[in-house]
């Protein structure tokens, strides 16, 4: 398949804030491998105007949407610069298409991380701090009808993040037993546990990590990862208020607007 074609298709309809048909629709030999290569053409666009990798995203950590997408691992994204958004400030509706909340953790790294044969406790070891943190993901394909290969060409559905403002050493926090609650305007909407993501968000991480390496990319110092929902997304509108705690971790927020 034709990767630069692709990857304008989804460029075009970020810029232009509209949604598009499936890739997997006019390319349906599309592969995994093709997906992660029409991603890498945009990541270089990116960085090509200025824009600065900070970080990543990994995607489908819970048993539940891999049994959706008919997948037996993850996928993952880049996170960029101006996809972080200050609590204090609110999330544009203008900038984004359709647009839904996750609550995640949010890893930092003081070391770098690259596999193969990276372990939970390399990560443990590697992690300067954990956050609760909000993904806000969107997504180029129409009505999110999308498969795995979609997703991932698309960056991984990503747009926007926000990080909590209270960092907590990892050994602190228990990454399978913790707790967490979405609330939207004031209400709780869903519940669940760090386990949620596969089984230890810090064991994503070491997927990411070794995923990576393979293609002999380090999980740089001081990157970000969100290592992935602990409950399913829900879709936002302008004037609602998104919450996210984490059982002694404390609270992240995020306001939509016009």
């Amino acid at each position: 398949m034709d990767h630069k074609k692709a990857a304008q298709f989804l460029w075009e309809a970020e810029q232009g804030r509209y949604q598009i048909d499936r890739l997997t629709q006019s390319n349906s030999g599309m592969t995994v491998e093709d997906a992660y290569a029409v991603q890498l053409e945009n990541v270089r666009r990116r960085k090509e105007q200025g824009e600065v990798v900070i970080g990543m995203k990994i995607g489908l950590t819970s048993g539940a949407m891999q049994k959706l997408l008919k997948v037996g691992e993850p996928d993952y994204g880049h996170l960029f610069e101006n996809m972080l958004i200050l609590e204090r400030d609110s999330c544009s509706m203008a900038e984004l298409i359709q647009p839904k909340v996750e609550g995640e953790l949010a890893f930092c790294l003081n070391k770098g991380l690259k596999g193969p044969g990276v372990t939970v406790a390399d990560v443990y070891n590697a992690t300067a701090w954990v956050t609760p943190a909000i993904e806000i993901v969107d997504s180029r394909i129409r009505d999110w009808k999308i498969s795995l290969a979609d997703t991932i060409a698309d960056n991984g559905s990503s747009a926007r993040f926000v990080l909590g403002g209270r960092m907590a050493p990892i050994g602190n926090v228990d990454m399978r037993l913790t707790g967490m609650t979405l609330e939207q305007n004031g209400e709780l909407i869903s519940s669940g546990t760090t386990a949620e993501v596969w089984g230890n968000p810090a064991a994503a991480v070491a997927w990411l990590a070794n995923k990576l390496g393979a293609f002999g990319i380090e999980l740089a110092a001081g990157s970000i990862v969100m290592a992935g929902a602990v409950t399913a997304a829900l879709p936002a509108k302008a004037g609602d208020i998104f919450t996210v705690s984490f059982q002694g971790m404390g609270s992240v927020s995020v306001r939509f607007t016009d």
